[in-house]
């Protein structure tokens, strides 16, 4: 249906990656909320990656063909694989991930930005983010810090290549082995504000607590104590 199409982002100064399978129910709100953003659209870019759906999501996406770069793989590669994929298109400084089934506030990006690029110290800045339900009413707030996530932290893309993006092997807890190796080099500063909504939902692939003890065993024997 459609491959590497190009989107209008010329020279952007941040790019968002979004992985999709099969997110026919979410992946709409989550569009129209990065295009919303209060940071000039010329600057941003969006990069949709599917990897393989076999419901309609490549038929929702097509309502935003024009506005984003869209990858599809012809078949499931994984998470891990196509993140990378994704990212190997970033053209810009700064990076930042977003769940197909979740929405960010209007400020995400110009808050996030704000921080990382106004302060060289920081390697990374990752926002505090609401829980919500099926139908997007908050349930409570959370800390990135106290339980961190996968999305919402703007990286330096320098730095995120540098130690050698996601480990393909992580078909879950890939956001935990990337954490461990980003800090023993560098560090994610926190922004105390909810602009990230984290959907709670029966799809969402932790609810797969064999496949999550799995690599979680995984975790440990790559990372040892560092993976708790």
């Amino acid at each position: 249906m459609w491959d590497d199409i190009d989107a209008p982002s010329k020279n952007p100064q941040i790019t968002v990656i979004v992985a999709v399978l099969n997110q026919e129910r979410f992946i709409g709100r989550c569009m129209r909320s990065l295009l919303a953003q209060n940071f000039p659209r010329q600057d941003y870019e969006i990069i949709v990656i599917d990897d393989g759906s076999t419901d309609l999501t490549p038929y929702a996406l097509e309502l935003f063909r024009e506005d984003v770069h869209m990858i599809r793989n012809d078949q499931n590669m994984g998470l891990p694989a196509a993140l990378n994929r994704a990212i190997a298109k970033v053209r810009s400084p700064y990076l930042v991930r977003v769940d197909a089934d979740d929405f960010v506030s209007r400020s995400f990006l110009q808050f996030l930005y704000g921080f990382i690029s106004q302060n060289s110290y920081m390697d990374a800045v990752a926002c505090d983010y609401n829980l919500v339900d099926d139908q997007g009413v908050v349930i409570e707030r959370k800390s990135c810090m106290d339980e961190p996530i996968a999305c919402g932290i703007m990286f330096r893309t320098e730095q995120f290549m540098d130690i050698g993006m996601y480990d393909e092997e992580f078909l879950l807890h890939e956001e935990r082995d990337l954490r461990i190796r980003f800090l023993k080099k560098y560090s994610i500063y926190r922004l105390e504000i909810p602009l990230y909504r984290y959907r709670r939902h029966d799809g969402n692939i932790t609810n797969n607590k064999q496949a999550m003890e799995h690599h979680f065993v995984n975790l440990v024997r790559k990372h040892g104590n560092n993976a708790y």
